[in-house]
């Protein structure tokens, strides 16, 4: 954990979030007493519902062309 004063985290305040979000916890001091803590915040994440998934994916047909191709054609094909 580092500390940094009031002033110094006015002027360098980018620095120290990214030193949060890197996961170090920075206090912040006023006339040497902690005043602030920053942290990183931890997301959640959603899991993923395999059978969802394969519900949706299961009636798909596999394409012929690649995707460069199919992104071309449907580019093109937009365009006039």
């Amino acid at each position: 954990m580092s500390t940094v004063n009031l002033a110094d985290a006015k002027s360098h305040l980018s620095e120290l979030v990214s030193q949060a979000e890197h996961g170090e916890t920075v206090r912040i001091l006023r006339r040497g007493k902690p005043v602030a803590q920053l942290t990183a915040i931890s997301s959640t994440r959603k899991p993923i519902d395999i059978a969802l998934l394969a519900s949706v994916t299961e009636g798909m047909q596999p394409q012929d062309d690649s995707a460069g191709d199919f992104m071309r054609t449907m580019r093109d094909g937009e365009r006039y």
